[in-house]
């Protein structure tokens, strides 16, 4: 692909997304700017990737805003400048919880192209989900690029812009209450007499291989649950315990309050 990629902020999310970004496309030119540019700089040594100036990023035709939303609002006002005297078509990518494309536009001072993903934490590992929409402007082409230099970053999947932070609630918070579910199989495990680094190890491939069994079976997780649970057995009896703990009602609370939570920092 021969275009250039610019990530502004290189925390965790934006960091790993760079990554991704540098094993997709080797040789692509990759620039990373962060106010803290000995972490930018040993990323992209890390990577492969060039560290540089805050206009050399905002000069690429890809332009990655790794920032949290508070910060956003500062970020255009810094690269509103920079873009106006550009003549050269390039696309903005906000991962910026609950900001919309239009929001973006408004505070850039032009209708820029736009693409908006939420991914996840996972993507870190090559196992995440990124979910996107795009305005108007962006090319078939350009979102083709787009896909490409996340290829390695994990699945992606558009999603209409009015669903995102819904989308992000579920696979965005998500891997925070995976976290939690594992931490207390775990803990769950150690109670049985199980020693805590096995108790773990079980927890966390449990909860991958049941994931990657309900992708590729396509089979709807109660069927799957089901299937695990015998008359009379071990399995149903903690599946009793779980319901009379409430456990699916306070996840679809979980949800619900991340879901809103994401809507209020996006105003």
């Amino acid at each position: 692909m021969n275009k250039t990629v610019g990530f502004i902020g290189t925390g965790n999310m934006g960091g790993a997304l760079a990554a991704a970004a540098a094993k997709a496309l080797p040789g692509t030119q990759i620039v990373l700017y962060d106010k803290n540019m000995e972490s930018a700089k040993q990323l992209a040594e890390k990577t492969g990737c060039h560290y540089g100036s805050f206009a050399l990023a905002a000069s690429c035709d890809f332009i990655f805003l790794g920032v949290k939303p508070q910060i956003i609002p500062q970020l255009m006002q810094d690269l509103k400048p920079a873009l106006a005297s550009r003549k050269d078509r390039f696309v903005l990518v906000s991962m910026a919880a609950g900001v919309s494309m239009e929001r973006i536009q408004e505070l850039a001072g032009r209708d820029y192209p736009v693409i908006r993903i939420m991914p996840n934490t996972p993507v870190a590992v090559g196992g995440g989900m990124i979910l996107y929409d795009s305005t108007e402007t962006v090319s078939c082409k350009e979102l083709e690029e787009f896909r490409q230099i996340l290829s390695c970053a994990g699945r992606l999947d558009p999603l209409p812009e009015k669903l995102i932070d819904a989308g992000s609630a579920v696979s965005g918070c998500g891997p925070a209450f995976a976290c939690l579910f594992i931490e207390a199989l775990a803990d769950g495990g150690v109670a049985c007499g199980l020693p805590r680094d096995k108790a773990l190890r079980y927890a966390q491939q449990m909860l991958l291989g049941t994931a990657q069994l309900a992708l590729q079976t396509g089979q709807h997780p109660g069927q799957l649950k089901d299937a695990v649970c015998s008359p009379g057995g071990s399995t149903i009896a903690g599946v009793q315990a779980l319901e009379e703990g409430a456990f699916r009602a306070a996840v679809i609370s979980a949800v619900q309050k991340a879901f809103a939570r994401t809507v209020e920092l996006g105003k």
